[in-house]
């Protein structure tokens, strides 16, 4: 007799009605190769979120065409029932046009690209508002302290060292000093204790969606165009918010769309015949191996905690 999963596990099965890169959709979320918050092994993808329920840590498997989602913890119910969306079951290109060659051979052999959403904004908040302004190094040394030291260890058989990011409440109860030895400076630390004093009414943006959603996150100060957009990118998949502001992505855009660098305001003239799927273009450029010429001088990293 087979006993019956604990009441904290849910499973599902999923059948996509599209070609499926697992790897694609769910790539944004991760947050370098030691995120606490994200893994990949032999028994498949592995991710932990904060719900509406709770806590919770989500497995992935594709095997036979078919998605076998398996989630732990108080959240388990949440993301298992938002396996379809996650996986960009949501996102709808049907009118998208390349209007460049690159555009045209990527869309041509990456057909499982699709763009997922979360479906809560929270955790993609908090991560974004760790990456103004900083390194990614930086940002990401941060965001695997906040969730070791006040997050809460994965539920369920999840790889050793996963842990869920900290909630609203946990951050609000982050002291001074601590923040100072996570290596965030108080500039970002006032924005992310603003956005926590208000996380529950952020959640909205993830219904409203579009240009409203971004507006409702950008209400919160320290909440800019780029952080909105990260955060949209990953909430619902919004497929016209461009990271504007980012260190990187405007000389990527213009070097593979014009063969030149540009800036800001360049790379939004290139991408203009693409609205509203602005953000695609920016993920088919990524996602095609295109790397842009390399000089200049990098970012160099700071420790706060030295300061």
């Amino acid at each position: 007799m087979t006993s019956a999963p604990p009441r904290d596990e849910r499973a599902r099965h999923w059948v996509p009605g599209f070609p499926l890169d697992l790897g694609t959709p769910l790539r944004p979320l991760r947050r370098g190769g030691q995120d606490p918050a994200f893994r990949q092994d032999d028994h498949g993808v592995w991710l932990t979120a904060n719900t509406p329920g709770g806590p919770g840590t989500l497995r992935l498997r594709v095997a036979a065409g078919a998605v076998h989602a398996t989630a732990w913890g108080a959240g388990a119910e949440c993301l298992v029932d938002g396996v379809p969306e996650l996986l960009g079951a949501q996102d709808d290109d049907r009118d998208f046009q390349a209007h460049h060659p690159l555009i045209a051979e990527v869309r041509r052999s990456r057909p499982g690209l699709r763009l997922g959403a979360t479906g809560r904004v929270w955790d993609a908040l908090l991560a974004a508002v760790l990456e103004q302004k900083v390194t990614g190094q930086e940002a990401r040394q941060s965001w695997r302290e906040l969730a070791r030291r006040f997050g809460v260890p994965a539920p369920g058989p999840a790889p050793a060292g996963m842990f869920v990011p900290p909630t609203p409440t946990a951050v609000l109860g982050i002291q001074d000093w601590e923040w100072h030895r996570a290596g965030v400076d108080s500039a970002r630390r006032r924005a992310i204790i603003a956005a926590a004093q208000v996380a529950g009414r952020l959640e909205r943006a993830a219904e409203l969606r579009g240009v409203e959603g971004r507006l409702l996150l950008r209400k919160v100060p320290g909440i800019g165009v780029w952080t909105a957009a990260e955060v949209a990118q990953r909430a619902w998949g919004d497929p016209d918010a461009v990271s504007v502001g980012d260190f990187h992505i405007p000389a990527l855009v213009g070097y593979a769309l014009s063969g030149r660098k540009t800036d800001d305001r360049g790379m939004l003239d290139l991408l203009a015949p693409y609205a509203p799927h602005r953000q695609r273009v920016v993920r088919y450029i990524e996602i095609s191996g295109f790397r842009k010429p390399r000089f200049g001088p990098r970012l160099s990293v700071k420790d706060y905690r030295l300061l």
